[in-house]
């Protein structure tokens, strides 16, 4: 998760705190790519992970019909003329453009890049923040960029050395998908490849969402975000990402429906008033609290039916709130794990 979308709820200060801290070792929110979150067991409880994500990319690779030129989301009219070495610096439009085909043509990464396909391509963000320096050593002649890429002076020195930079919305729920896949091939000069994509992945949302039961009751879902190097307790609310993903699997974001914004500090008032039946969180976030153990330890989450079951479901950071091509995998893991008896 990037830090503007947590300033957007309030609380800028204290996650760029958290981010840096995050970011900073083994339990990075978006660390180096890793296999995914193995499932564990605590006692008396159910605590499910979900595995590693797949790529699955388009059976042939498109060729870029360019040059081509799109409206950025900075304002900006840039033009992109060669699309042979694309670094995309966020880990969710790294996605799209390997789910694309394009991967070949990626030279470089983002630390939320974490699926095993871009695992040997060097990094050029560090917490997030992108290396003007590392980013042009890798000569690439295209780059794409979320509205919250910084820090600001890093992208002017990028585009001063002559380099397109794109910059796209920030994808920050479900409905952010396809124009996400639309924007990113639109970019690259590939159209008719990103309405494949598009088309494809629709179909398997919904194949998700329909292995949700009619009829079946809807477990309250609370999603935290936890960072306990930093002292970071967040309940989601409404705007979080994963409320819109906790709908789509059959549930009832707990933080909306106490009629919460994106992400409020933690309380014991507000979580027993929440009464979570599950609890979701960032696989990073989990360990860093000390697992299932630690998590129970924090002020009003025992007092929660998820907490006295230990029933949580723990995602891979660099895939829950990536809003591309692999979301339908995880409502469907998600489907799985909030309607199990």
């Amino acid at each position: 998760m990037r830090e503007s979308r947590f300033a957007a709820a309030g609380f800028a200060g204290v996650l760029a705190v958290a981010l840096l801290a995050g970011c900073s070792g083994g339990s990075t929110p978006h660390g180096p790519a890793s296999a995914g979150v193995q499932p564990s067991a605590g006692p008396a409880g159910t605590v499910r992970g979900v595995g590693p994500r797949t790529l699955h990319t388009l059976g042939t690779v498109p060729t870029p019909e360019l040059p081509v030129t799109v409206a950025s989301a900075d304002g900006r009219e840039v033009t992109v003329e060669d699309a042979s070495r694309i670094i995309p610096l966020t880990g969710s439009i790294a996605e799209v453009v390997f789910s694309l085909g394009l991967g070949d043509n990626v030279v470089g990464r983002d630390i939320a890049t974490t699926f095993q396909e871009a695992e040997g391509l060097p990094v050029v963000t560090h917490a997030h923040d992108v290396s003007a320096e590392g980013v042009l050593a890798l000569k690439p002649t295209v780059l794409l960029a979320d509205t919250d890429t910084g820090p600001s002076e890093a992208l002017d020195q990028l585009r001063a050395s002559g380099v397109p930079v794109v910059v796209l919305d920030t994808a920050t729920g479900l409905d952010d998908v396809l124009p996400r896949i639309t924007a990113v091939a639109e970019a690259l000069g590939v159209p008719t490849a990103g309405a494949e994509l598009a088309a494809r992945t629709t179909a398997e949302i919904e194949a998700a969402q329909a292995k949700v039961s009619a009829g079946v009751p809807k477990p309250r879902v609370a999603f935290l975000y936890l960072r306990g190097t930093a002292g970071v307790y967040l309940l989601g609310g409404k705007g979080s990402g994963a409320d819109s993903l906790i709908t789509a699997a059959g549930g009832e974001d707990a933080g909306t429906a106490l009629g919460l914004d994106a992400f409020t500090p933690i309380t014991t008032e507000a979580l027993v008033a929440a009464r979570p039946d599950v609890i979701l969180v960032m696989s990073k976030g989990l360990d860093s609290v000390g697992g299932v153990d630690g998590m129970v330890r924090i002020a009003g989450i025992a007092q929660t039916p998820a907490g006295r079951d230990r029933r949580v479901v723990s995602v891979e950071d660099g895939v829950l709130l990536s809003f591309g091509p692999r979301t339908a995998q995880v409502i469907g893991d998600l489907v799985e794990q909030l309607h199990a008896s």
